[in-house]
């Protein structure tokens, strides 16, 4: 009878990604409190001496956890900020979010949940405080061009920041619209305001179909010694040929979008000059109107005038004839 074989050891590394793995998975159901060494040890078939072994107890797994996802978002969110044009750089942060969010599920419920104080590396509001303070140099710059005050940046950059991460917790569970549809609309109130809605809004082609990889981020550090595959180079080189493609259009699209707007407020001035002549023209003929009735008062005024005087001599006439048949007849009357 043959002996049945025994299953390989796994190796240090593996263990610790599959402890990793499987803390992640407890932590994003119950929570760091409500997760024990002895849940993580049994799923993982181990004993507790070896969770302590590798991360010294849940803590070690946790902060590896959290730092691994606030690393892989920031990735996402500083790859996205890197276009060139700030309308694609609002796009693109969007939908990196909601990339972050539909990729990582578990991962964005445990930074939004609870991040722990053992995590070591900060809270989900530390993250949101990094990815601001990137957002705020765009805004700076923006503002500065549109003659806005930039020491108003940081504030703003709360505002749009928090605005764009409480969408992505709601759409965390709804996952309705899709994810493009969903930043296309965010997109819609940051950009446009409430009295600009556009009622359909749509992602620019820069960024429509536009899937974010962390692991080719430009300007992130590299692991000492570690060097990008052929095919990792090829790939990034095919990126960023597809970013200048895009950028050289965007910018097409954003001359064409200027020259409509200078177009439709070359007809608006037009219009508005229309309109002030039509007006210059209608107060002048209320002014004739009002002239001419004014003329016709004083008319009417003036004949009023002379019928009243001729009735006044009319009746000093009858009145002086009256007089004078008293006179007579009073003469008349013997003495």
């Amino acid at each position: 009878m043959t002996e049945p074989r025994s299953r390989r050891r796994m190796t240090g590394a593996e263990r610790r990604e599959q402890l990793i793995h499987i803390g992640r998975a407890l932590f994003a159901e119950k929570g760091f409190d409500g997760t024990s060494v002895e849940e993580i040890a049994a799923h993982a078939k181990v004993s507790k001496p070896v969770v302590y072994e590798h991360f010294g107890g849940k803590e070690g797994i946790y902060a590896v956890v959290i730092d691994r996802e606030m690393q892989r978002l920031l990735s996402l969110v500083t790859q996205a900020l890197s276009a060139s044009h700030s309308l694609v750089k609002l796009e693109r942060a969007a939908l990196a979010l909601l990339q972050y969010i539909e990729e990582s599920s578990e991962g964005f419920r445990i930074l939004v949940r609870d991040s722990h104080a053992a995590s070591g590396t900060g809270t989900f509001g530390s993250l949101l405080s990094d990815i601001a303070s990137q957002v705020e140099d765009v805004l700076a710059d923006e503002f500065v061009e549109r003659g806005y005050d930039p020491k108003l940046a940081p504030m703003y950059a709360q505002m749009l920041v928090g605005m764009v991460a409480l969408t992505g917790q709601w759409w965390l569970d709804v996952r309705k619209p899709s994810r493009e549809e969903v930043a296309a609309h965010v997109v819609n109130l940051c950009w446009n305001g409430l009295t600009s809605l556009d009622p359909n809004p749509r992602l620019t082609s820069a960024s429509r179909g536009l899937v974010l990889s962390p692991s080719l981020v430009p300007d992130m550090p590299m692991v000492p010694g570690q060097k990008l595959t052929d095919k990792e180079l090829k790939e990034l080189g095919k990126q960023r040929e597809r970013e200048l493609k895009e950028q050289e259009k965007l910018r097409r699209e954003l001359d064409k979008q200027r020259e409509r707007e200078a177009k439709e407020q070359e007809r608006q001035r037009e219009r508005e000059l229309k309109e002030q002549e039509k007006a210059q023209r209608e107060l002048d003929k209320q002014r004739e109107r009002e002239t001419k009735e004014h003329e016709k008062l004083q008319r009417e005024l003036e004949k009023q005038r002379e019928r009243e005087h001729r009735e006044q001599e009319r009746l000093r006439a009858l009145e002086a004839r009256q007089a004078e048949l008293e006179a007579r007849l009073a003469d008349a009357e013997p003495q």
